[in-house]
């Protein structure tokens, strides 16, 4: 093993402590937006039912999504990252990582499996202090896929010169 190349780990996730306090922030500042505009106003409504519904349908369906995240393990062997989960106790290998925020004590990972279904997942620093900078290492570690080029439309004569032409020197 080189110096370039990270440590196996195997890393805990599941659900994120700040992911709940964001998400409970969030759906706080609307309460908060919809009890401005009804005090503001002075009236209530149909609109403002409505937004009230909303509100709480919002909060609903993120402490849903926030209770069914997935939890299980990550893995790193050296060369591929595995998912494994209560679901899937064997693991898929070959998984893609992308790393969407890092703020040093707590990483949004993206897993992607080869069919481009995607998992987000919250890594912390708390699950398993003792490891966190070799799943650091392992995460940053991941080669990279060679950018492709962007591709050129090409139309016409494939010889043809791309200089400028001066117009008066054409003849009619």
């Amino acid at each position: 093993m080189t110096l370039h190349n990270a440590p196996p780990v195997v890393y805990p996730l599941g659900r994120s402590r700040f992911q709940g306090f964001l998400l409970l922030g969030l759906w706080l500042a609307g309460a908060v937006a919809l009890l401005l505009w009804v005090f503001t106003t002075g009236q209530l409504g149909w609109r403002m039912a409505v937004a009230g519904v909303a509100v709480l349908a919002a909060g609903m369906a993120a402490h849903r999504g926030w209770k069914s995240t997935p939890t299980g393990q990550l893995a790193w062997d050296g060369q591929a990252w595995c998912w494994e989960s209560p679901g899937y106790q064997a693991g898929t290998a070959q998984q893609q990582l992308s790393v969407i925020a890092d703020v040093q004590r707590l990483l949004l990972l993206r897993l992607e499996n080869p069919a481009q279904a995607s998992l987000w997942l919250w890594a912390e620093r708390s699950a398993m202090p003792e490891r966190w900078l070799d799943l650091r290492r392992a995460v940053f570690a991941t080669p990279r896929a060679a950018a492709v080029p962007p591709a050129m439309a090409v139309s016409g004569d494939m010889n043809h010169d791309p200089r400028p032409v001066d117009t008066r020197q054409l003849k009619p």
